[in-house]
């Protein structure tokens, strides 16, 4: 088999299609898509379908896919200990999966200690559902996963929830919009328009409670499941937007949006899940003790 036509598969199916995957590699669609087929007919399948304008994985890519992974991995770990063997400074490796109702700043203030410690890191992050991540865990595909929520009793992973922190949420809106909104807060969100998180995020029962219990009835105008996009149309006006207190300043300064009111009655914690209940990987210590002294000590 040719590993340079299974390595275009692997960068196809993780960038999630030809041209982004092409970009990343300097490579044309038409020469990628050449190589793949090559793979394809050399394994007697198809490892993509068409789906609309887009592509995803047969069953048999899924496999492919699988294998190639743990064939790059294997190269790495090679490179690895020859380098150390020749007594070279090698970095640690340091997966992390990063559930997506996790925002992308309390994820880079979360991972950033990890890169400011004396041995070098190389840090290989992987976004996509909670259960998806822990799955990975399980297998040791990935030494840490970071979530809003703890990993359930339900759940037969043998690993351990460490809670990092938590952090009232606070509520924003563009400055043209504030100047309407009238009232006191909360009560001031009553008929506004409002951007959700996505209905799979760990605050949004949390926050439907919440709105009821204060007999608050907002505007609906969009859910989100990438709290960034939320953010985004909320920079521009179309709605008020809730986000954790501990990122107040960079969200106002980022967005340019106004702080309308805040809440302690809606707490959301963020947990690091690990195979360790006693933790020892020194990127995951780094991270617990900037996390609980710094990020949500302050």
């Amino acid at each position: 088999m040719n590993l340079k036509h299974l390595h275009y598969f692997w960068a196809a199916a993780k960038a999630g299609g030809i041209v982004r995957a092409g970009e990343q590699l300097h490579v044309s669609p038409q020469t990628l898509s050449g190589q793949i087929k090559l793979l394809e007919d050399r394994l007697g399948c198809a490892l993509f379908r068409k789906v609309g304008r887009g592509l995803e994985l047969t069953d048999e890519g899924r496999v492919a896919l699988g294998f190639a992974e743990q064939i790059f991995a294997l190269s790495a770990e090679l490179e690895s200990v020859i380098g150390k063997a020749s007594g070279a400074q090698q970095a640690l490796d340091f997966r992390v999966g990063i559930a997506d109702s996790v925002p992308k700043a309390i994820a880079y203030r979360l991972l950033e200690p990890a890169l400011s410690m004396p041995q070098p890191v190389h840090l290989i992050c992987h976004e996509g559902k909670f259960q998806d991540l822990l799955g990975q865990l399980a297998v040791h595909r990935l030494d840490l996963v970071i979530a809003d929520e703890p990993m359930g009793r339900q759940t037969s992973v043998k690993a351990y929830n460490h809670l990092l922190g938590s952090t009232a949420m606070s509520f924003f809106a563009a400055p043209a919009l504030k100047r309407t909104l009238s009232g006191a807060f909360p009560q001031c969100l009553d008929g506004a328009p409002m951007l959700l998180q996505g209905s799979s995020a760990a605050m949004r029962q949390r926050f439907d409670f919440w709105l009821a219990m204060h007999k608050i009835r907002p505007h609906a105008i969009g859910e989100f499941d990438d709290a960034a996009l939320m953010k985004a149309f909320g920079g521009e006006g179309r709605g008020v937007f809730m986000a954790p207190t501990v990122l107040e300043s960079e969200t106002a300064a980022q967005y340019g949006v106004r702080v309308v009111g805040r809440t302690d009655e809606l707490i959301e914690e963020f947990y690091a899940v690990s195979v360790e209940r006693r933790i020892t990987h020194p990127c995951i210590a780094a991270i617990t003790l900037a996390a609980r002294d710094q990020l949500f000590g302050s």
